[in-house]
């Protein structure tokens, strides 16, 4: 791959940088001041035949970035989602993607699940009592939270990620239903298939997005959908944060019209609504839910391999589009 031209539009995993920097030719896309990238990008462009991108937000692989590029064949994901980039634009222009699928499925559900019973148990706040004082100057008292086992869990999206969840809430008793465009009732018969979100929320004590991001599932999280869940209910979102209606949630977190969340994403990330990072019903985390050793190198190897195989024609071993 020595030949190889790829600019990488933001900094990922330190080994995946180095073997890109190794293996091909790099470019990084944040070497340019912000006012002077479009100019990077004229005077590169001839060299550039890939990109390489996260998930997360900022820039992705939009039309603009695209046209661009007349030399470019591949964008190579650092994620399961591809949200970020223009599918229809790379179809026209013959542009192949890949994302990592699989690699991150476990780290993701370890996650929900844990947002799930941290919400449930109060966990980061117990956290806080104890260090603050409060459970000794309280004369070792704590107040009383809510069990996990045996809660009803739906989960919107029963794909790799969504199946890996229901495996595990199974282990703590807990019945599983979901919602998605197909009904995988033969598949998986243990699973209750519900025919709408709002449906799969009033039957949930513990609802999770794991669903991709398309048309279909932006705002799926609506204001319906969260007051059929309840003050009693929680809400996981491991997917993407443009699934949920944000403000809503989080003006229903705070009247009580919602019991609680386990949020690892957010709309407009990094930045988190301060209304919402003031509730002590809702844990919080960093869009870390593949954010292991493992899993990331996981991740940067099987970007690495896509490449690989692109630069010697041979078939790409996750190809998006």
């Amino acid at each position: 791959m020595e030949s190889l031209g790829v600019l990488l539009l933001h900094p990922l995993d330190t080994y995946l940088e180095q073997e890109l920097d190794r293996r091909c030719r790099l470019l990084r896309l944040w070497d340019a001041p912000l006012d002077r990238r479009g100019e990077f990008l004229l005077a590169h462009a001839s060299s550039i035949r890939a990109v390489v991108t996260g998930g997360g937000s900022g820039a992705g692989g939009d039309a603009a970035l695209i046209d661009a590029l007349p030399r470019l064949e591949i964008i190579a994901c650092y994620a399961v989602g591809f949200d970020r980039v223009d599918l229809t634009r790379c179809r026209e222009r013959g542009v192949r993607v890949t994302n990592t699928p699989g690699v991150l499925t476990d780290d993701v559900a370890d996650l929900a699940v844990g947002l799930a019973i941290a919400a449930l148990r109060r966990i980061p706040h117990a956290d806080r009592y104890v260090r603050a004082g409060l459970w000794k100057a309280n004369n070792g008292h704590y107040g009383l939270t809510t069990q996990f086992s045996g809660k009803r869990v739906g989960i919107i999206g029963l794909g790799r990620i969504g199946l890996a969840i229901a495996k595990r809430v199974e282990g703590f008793g807990c019945p599983v239903s979901y919602y998605q465009r197909t009904r995988q009732q033969q598949a998986y018969p243990n699973y209750t298939y519900l025919p709408t979100v709002v449906q799969l929320a009033a039957d949930s004590d513990v609802l999770v997005v794991a669903c991709s991001l398309n048309e279909q599932s932006h705002g799926i999280v609506s204001c319906e959908l969260i007051e059929a869940l309840g003050p009693r209910g929680v809400l996981v979102n491991v997917g993407r944060g443009e699934h949920v209606d944000q403000p809503e949630l989080v003006a229903a977190l705070a009247e009580g019209r919602l019991g609680g969340a386990g949020l690892d994403v957010f709309e407009a990330e990094p930045d988190v609504p301060e209304a919402l990072m003031a509730l002590d019903n809702v844990v919080l985390a960093p869009h870390m839910g593949s954010g292991t050793r493992e899993t990331r190198k996981a991740m940067a190897d099987l970007v690495l391999a896509n490449l690989e195989a692109h630069a010697l024609s041979k078939p790409l071993l996750t190809p998006v589009v």
